[in-house]
């Protein structure tokens, strides 16, 4: 958990003064003012306002576009009322300003240029430096301007996800090549994941140093992974992004798809909130991560087009079962598909201020 020493260093640093918020609080394992609430890919597709910004702009344009950024990533704030705004951002951001030949194909996902299979290709891959930083940053000092007491979610790929695009070549279904790496090759896995956990620490560093209020380490990709191998091949390396955090006084949150049977070696990686997809249920979350960490999630993206009765039931639920956490942060099990219902939203944040944290 994120200590009061670390709130007052963080303080001294002249960081907003967000310690009430309800977002913070339920990271810290405090009783919040009410539950907070924010949903994964809140500013997106879903909203027809972001869609009318995004119509002749490319992802990674917006993403490194401080105007666009700053207004997208307050689209679901104004009309939500949501507890978090989160830097609009993507996965491959930090890759992409560092150098690395990445784009973001529509309909496919991440493409990189020249996949990652050799030592030789990892040490061509260039180091992320802060300055390449500055169209987030930048961004995020506009948004600090803008948000009032909302805090501000800072944003990466963890090291296994980033590793998987690179390795690849792109998504990929079966992970083949990168789960061959890691065994046939691990000196180049090695050299590999150290390279992106210091790219992945240096890209959320800068957001905290430009005034973020938290973060959350993001690992798309690790469910397809053993315990074992979790532990062997992926764990020192998010480790090594989240405890290069320690001390700065912000609430590291960490979160992966189908990571049920990885929730308690998430838990020793670093974070303060562990991030829970929907097919766990909190309590059950809290029992594996020791009882020691406050737990995000974790409605089912679905269930948001089910009918208002059935989504009322499945949130009821979630809140009590978070209630046997430390703390609760509640969101979705995963994104916000691109098909819901924003009114839906609306009325979900609504309902789960209604409730007792």
């Amino acid at each position: 958990m994120v200590s009061n020493s670390a709130t007052a260093d963080s303080a001294l640093l002249g960081r907003r003064d967000l310690h009430a918020a309800p977002l913070l609080a339920a990271a810290r394992g405090d009783t919040p003012a009410h539950l907070p609430v924010w949903f994964m890919r809140q500013a997106g597709r879903s909203l027809p306002e972001y869609r009318a910004l995004r119509t002749d702009t490319g992802m990674l344009q917006a993403c490194l576009t401080p105007d666009l950024t700053c207004e997208i990533t307050l689209q679901p704030v104004r009309r939500h009322g949501v507890d978090a705004a989160i830097l609009f951002s993507d996965i491959v951001v930090p890759l992409h300003v560092a150098g690395v030949g990445v784009d973001i194909v529509p309909g496919t996902g991440p493409v990189v240029a020249h996949p990652v299979r050799t030592l030789a290709d990892v040490e061509r891959l260039p180091p992320l430096h802060v300055e390449q930083v500055a169209p987030v940053t930048d961004a995020i000092a506009q948004l600090l301007r803008e948000l009032g007491d909302t805090p501000l979610i800072g944003f990466a790929g963890a090291p296994f996800t980033l590793a998987s695009y690179l390795v690849e070549g792109g998504p990929s279904r079966n992970h083949e090549r990168t789960k061959a790496l890691m065994r046939s090759a691990p000196d180049v896995w090695r050299a590999l994941m150290e390279r992106l956990a210091d790219t992945a620490a240096v890209f959320l560093r800068a957001q905290v140093d430009a005034g973020v209020d938290a973060v959350q380490l993001f690992d798309s990709w690790a469910g397809v992974l053993s315990e074992r191998d979790y532990r062997q091949y992926v764990l020192p390396y998010s480790s090594r992004v989240l405890q290069g955090l320690d001390g700065v006084g912000v609430p590291r949150i960490h979160f992966g798809v189908g990571t049920g049977e990885l929730l308690g070696a998430m838990a020793e990686a670093g974070a303060d909130v562990v991030g829970v997809d929907w097919r766990v249920p909190l309590d059950e979350a809290a029992r594996r991560t020791g009882g020691t960490h406050a737990v995000q999630g974790n409605l089912d993206p679905a269930v948001l087009f089910a009918d208002r009765a059935s989504i009322e039931a499945e949130v009821r639920r979630i809140v009590a079962e978070g209630r046997r956490a430390p703390g609760h942060v509640f969101n979705l099990g995963h994104g916000v598909l691109p098909e819901t219902d924003p009114d839906v939203l609306t009325r979900l944040v609504e309902l789960v201020h209604s409730l007792a944290p």
